[in-house]
């Protein structure tokens, strides 16, 4: 007999795991919540709050550099790097121990600090020494950085996203290996804070954008603040205390390396080989996205483990969604996905969001180099790119990169959910000076490519520029 009995365990506490946890109990389920540390959620801890809290500097460090375009003289911008990363684990600190709180408000007896591996599709064994048997078994145990065999041998002078936040100082000159969102953020922070910066990735395109129109100014952005190596494949060694980095017959050596190659999900050590799950050849079973459920077992996958939608809100979503069904099981019910949605914190911020365009799509471009509003905020740089379904010009889509993208991803996605037209859309009122209203001539450019009365201003309107 098993020495803790349940209806839902819960392997990982961290986002996805907390609100399937909350959620199953919510439907009358006796829930357990396993977890080897109770840490804190990996936003909290490695990701979203301490990586914002350095662009935060880099964007005040850059502002302070720019303000001579208002004829506001700062004169030389001095970065004091210890300070700057201990107000980074300051307020990462404060912000990982309020959800690490958070997590020890949950009744005492539904908390087991633990390590789990399955023994079947509904035991678990713990690592120290007891069992625990289950209707349902949800795992959420998120993700951890890739580091390729080539940079493991660089010890101290590989970082990753989990360790550059503990360094006592920023380096003088950093190499980051990865143009994905993590890379691509922090390689421009640092290098905004006086960091010498080079990224080098395999592939061609920065951060997976979509649009190759967006992508061009996204890299045109960034190759302004840091050197650009994309389309190669970097090689590591250490050289007299310091990384060396070979590519194409070239060399340069840098204090340190970020790598930043890829989260994969936490499922090695889990036993799934026990579940009588089929696994592909990384080790994953097929998880239906509707229902989180693996196969057709009393098994589901959440948040960053799944390794199919890794952010945040998502990661919520996903976690209710399994605890519901966990506690329904077999009957599960079907859930509709929000719209896609990711926001990489660049500056300006690149935004993905909804469906990309098929042949058939309308597409409209709106160009921020010459936009009112950003050329007063002297941030004047990026475009974005709407697209809508034929024949009707209903929102589908959109890949931005242009200052306050990150709020108008916002609208957008709203717009997507809601299925409103780029007529519709343009009916709304847009005030003046706005970023927002820089979008009116991509709405009028969907609005001229499809069959409609088109509402009022789509041929008026303020001049570019204004």
């Amino acid at each position: 007999m098993a020495d803790l009995t349940c209806d839902v365990a819960i392997i990982g506490a961290g986002t996805a795991g907390l609100a399937a946890e909350r959620n199953a109990r919510k439907h009358g389920a006796k829930t357990l919540l396993i977890d080897p540390s109770f840490a804190g959620t990996t936003c909290a801890t490695v990701g979203c709050m301490p990586s914002k809290l350095l662009i935060a500097a880099a964007r005040s460090a850059h502002g302070a550099r720019q303000s001579g375009v208002f004829g506001v003289e700062t004169g030389e911008v001095r970065i004091d790097g210890p300070a700057v990363l201990r107000r980074v684990r300051e307020h990462r600190d404060r912000f990982a121990q309020a959800t690490r709180d958070s997590i020890m408000d949950l009744p005492e007896e539904i908390r087991v600090q633990a390590r789990a591996r399955f023994t079947s599709a509904t035991t678990l064994t713990l690592d120290d020494g007891r069992t625990v048997a289950a209707n349902a078994v949800i795992i959420a145990t998120g993700s951890s950085p890739m580091v390729p065999g080539p940079f493991t041998d660089l010890g101290d002078l590989a970082l990753t996203n989990e360790t550059v936040f503990e360094l006592d100082d920023l380096p003088d000159s950093l190499a980051v290996i990865g143009g994905g969102v993590i890379g691509l953020e922090l390689a421009q922070a640092m290098a905004r804070l006086g960091v010498r910066v080079a990224l080098f990735d395999q592939q061609e395109t920065l951060a997976q954008v979509r649009c190759a129109k967006v992508h061009a100014a996204l890299q045109e952005a960034m190759a302004q603040e840091m050197d650009l190596h994309l389309g190669t494949d970097p090689q590591p060694s250490e050289q007299d205390g310091r990384v060396r980095i070979d590519w194409e017959g070239q060399s340069e050596t840098f204090d340190k390396v970020l790598v930043s190659t890829g989260r994969p999900p936490n499922v090695q050590g889990l036993g799934l080989e026990t579940t009588g799950l089929a696994l592909d050849d990384k080790g994953m079973p097929e998880i239906d996205p509707e229902t989180m459920q693996c196969g057709d077992a009393p098994i589901f996958m959440a948040g960053d483990s799944n390794a199919g939608r890794p952010v945040l809100h998502e990661a919520s979503d996903e976690g209710a969604i399994a605890g519901r069904n966990a506690v329904a099981y077999p009957a599960l019910v079907r859930s509709d996905r929000k719209v896609n949605f990711a926001i990489t914190f660049t500056e300006p911020p690149l935004v993905m969001l909804g469906d990309s365009p098929d042949d058939s799509a309308k597409i409209g471009s709106a160009d921020y180099t010459d936009q009112g509003r950003a050329k007063v905020d002297a941030e004047n740089t990026g475009l974005a790119r709407l697209y809508a379904a034929a024949p009707d010009g209903r929102l589908i889509g959109a890949d931005l990169f242009c200052p306050g993208a990150d709020h108008m991803g916002h609208l957008l996605v709203l717009a997507i959910g809601q299925k409103i037209t780029a007529g519709d859309l343009l009916d709304m009122p847009f005030y003046h000076p706005t970023l927002e209203e820089g979008l009116k001539g991509a709405l009028r450019e969907i609005c001229h490519a499809v069959p409609l009365n088109v509402p009022g201003d789509h041929d008026t309107g303020n001049p570019p520029g204004v």
